[in-house]
């Protein structure tokens, strides 16, 4: 074996707590602005050093039991903020439950830093209580990632078992990021690289795609002590300037925005001239150049069958129409880069970093036959007018009529168009709209218009794990600053009780404005829609895919402290919607199977 150095001494504090102090410090200094905690003894001295950097006001600290809710939570703050946000967790399980979140992020394109406190290598794989094989946990799913040296030295005779040669790895994605490996894995040593890395830039800046970083960071006792902790805040690397593929105008070309393209879709929509099919979770979804009833159209062969290339932004997922439109070997695709996998549905896709638009004169036959068909396809989701000349006839049956009608749409209950499309009418661009993977988001694609609002969904992998703790994060983000606003929620029940853990805040934590939204049909309806539908036998439909549950939200909104109110009417749903929200709320929305 070799030789082992006696253990070094460190006045005043501890060698785990002076290298956790030293890397929230790195941390801070290079962007760092928000960390989410949970609670456990091994990451005791990273907890101590984040809640007295929160002291100082130089890093907002949000403190959630459960680490599966803290992933998103951070999740959802670095949606909104583009910055990467540390989520710290102790070892063993725990860090387990951070899996879902960063597998989402990675495809998305979130930055994370995820630290996990770990037990010293000679616990690994003897059997030693909390301690499993933590590096390497999150494989390709990260940008980057470190096996940290343990702080200090070891002590005389302990042996180093489960130690690894590689503790910096990088990755099949993270050999995209191009930071370098200089072999330095002491704690502090780490911050900048996984700043840069979790932005997706190289040392010198070049862009590439943003994702999570794992730095795994065992330590031996004592993990807490007291120790100095000042940390000066300092800017997030930047990106260098990236040189655009320059697109002429010769073919007939589309626009399509997919979750998280943002509105640099519809700039380019606008300067080509060029039809813009804007998927409701895109943030894209404005501008003259919106087409209505997309699916349809691009069924339609003098339309969708005409089409020569199609520009990509953000990651299409809401329609098998587009879904086979970018899988068609006899469309040039060109796809900005975004989330961890590169668009290649076709195997011929070119992925750029940025597009610009050549000069040249606009295609406005081709443009027109879009637009004047997009126009034919306008869903009105209005509520009628009231019968002014009736309410007010001297015929008393006129009279009687109209009020009986009036009396009607107010009774009328809400169905699923008519809340996406109040909910859509209630929120402006100083809030923020969530979307679940329910069923609710593809109604909302197919009927809701153009508006310029800020939409996130988590639709890298579509799934509906985390869907509050995300609209948390946003609204946490979004209100930092004390910015007017807020965060709307929707999804479907399944979505809300499957992360209803997420309810729980810390009662000494600002709480955001956030509306939680759920149409409850009583199970997951969204399957409605799928080929077992038509298939399975009633019972295991019902049993194995709808899941009815009958779960009281009320209680549960009581259960954690969250304003709870029920509608069922258009009028009642509108005044929820728009009434003053100083805390969390849940409106709960009864749909018809």
């Amino acid at each position: 074996m070799p030789a082992v150095p006696e253990t070094l001494a460190v006045p005043g504090g501890s060698p785990a707590s002076d290298a956790a102090a030293a890397l929230l410090t790195e941390l801070v200094a290079n962007g760092i602005r928000d960390l989410v905690l949970s609670p456990g003894s091994r990451s005791q001295a990273l907890a101590l050093a984040a809640m007295e950097l929160s002291r100082q006001g130089v890093l907002r600290v949000h403190v959630r039991i459960d680490e599966r809710a803290a992933g998103f939570t951070a999740l959802g703050i670095a949606r909104e903020s583009r910055l990467p946000v540390a989520v710290v967790c102790t070892s063993g399980t725990a860090a387990g439950n951070l899996l879902p979140a960063t597998m989402e992020a990675f495809h998305s394109g979130i930055p994370l830093l995820l630290l996990t406190a770990d037990r010293p290598p000679e616990l690994r794989g003897v059997g030693a209580n909390q301690a499993t094989m933590q590096w390497g946990l999150f494989g390709s799913f990260v940008r980057w990632q470190a096996d940290a040296e343990v702080p200090g030295a070891v002590v005389p005779g302990r042996l180093e078992r489960g130690a690894r040669a590689d503790r910096v790895s990088e990755g099949r994605a993270a050999a995209t990021t191009g930071v370098p490996d200089d072999g330095a894995t002491a704690w502090p040593a780490l911050g900048r690289r996984a700043v840069v890395a979790a932005l997706g830039l190289s040392g010198e800046g070049v862009p590439g795609v943003a994702g999570p970083v794992h730095l795994n960071l065992p330590a031996r006792e004592p993990l807490s002590a007291v120790t100095d902790v000042v940390a000066q805040p300092g800017p997030a690397p930047t990106r260098a300037a990236v040189e655009p593929l320059v697109l002429e105008r010769a073919l007939r070309t589309i626009v399509i925005a997919g979750a998280d393209a943002g509105p640099g879709a519809e700039e380019i929509s606008h300067q080509g001239g060029w039809p813009l099919i804007a998927e409701i979770v895109s943030g894209a979804r404005f501008g003259r150049l919106v087409v209505h009833g997309y699916r349809e159209l691009l069924k339609d062969e003098s339309l969708g069958g005409r089409i020569e290339r199609a520009v990509v932004f953000g990651h299409p997922t809401l329609s098998r129409e587009v879904a086979g439109l970018l899988a068609r070997d006899d469309i040039d695709v060109v796809a900005v880069r975004g989330g961890g996998e590169e668009l290649n549905l076709n195997g011929r896709t070119m992925a750029v970093d940025g597009v610009a638009v050549a000069d040249g004169d606009r295609d406005r036959q081709w443009l027109g036959a879009w637009m004047n068909a997009s126009a034919a396809r306008v869903v009105d989701l209005s509520a009628p007018a009231p019968d002014n000349d009736g309410l007010f006839s001297d015929d008393k049956e006129a009279r009687l009529s109209a009020v009986r009608a009036e009396l009607a749409a107010v009774r009328a209950r809400v169905d699923r168009e008519i809340l996406v499309d109040a909910v859509w009418r209630a929120t402006w661009p100083h809030d923020r709209l969530m979307f679940g993977s329910s069923r609710l988001v593809r109604v909302a694609d197919q009927v809701l218009g153009g508006k310029k609002v800020p939409v996130h969904a988590n639709r890298g992998l579509a799934g509906i794990d985390g869907t509050i703790a995300t609209g948390l994060g946003i609204a946490l983000a979004s209100q930092a600053a004390g910015a007017a606003g807020v965060t709307r929620v929707l999804l479907g029940d399944l979505a809300f009780l499957h992360d209803v853990g997420a309810l729980l805040l810390p009662a000494d934590e600002p709480h955001p404005r956030i509306q939680v939204i759920v149409g409850n049909d009583g199970g997951g309806t969204i399957f409605d829609g799928l080929e077992v539908a038509a298939s399975a036998p009633a019972e295991d439909l019902d049993r194995a895919f709808y899941t009815p549950h009958g779960a009281d939200l009320s209680a549960l909104a009581t259960a954690y402290g969250w304003e709870y109110t029920q509608v069922s009417t258009r009028s009642a749903l509108e005044q929820a919607l728009t009434s003053p929200a100083p805390g969390p709320q849940i409106i709960e929305v009864p749909l018809e199977r």
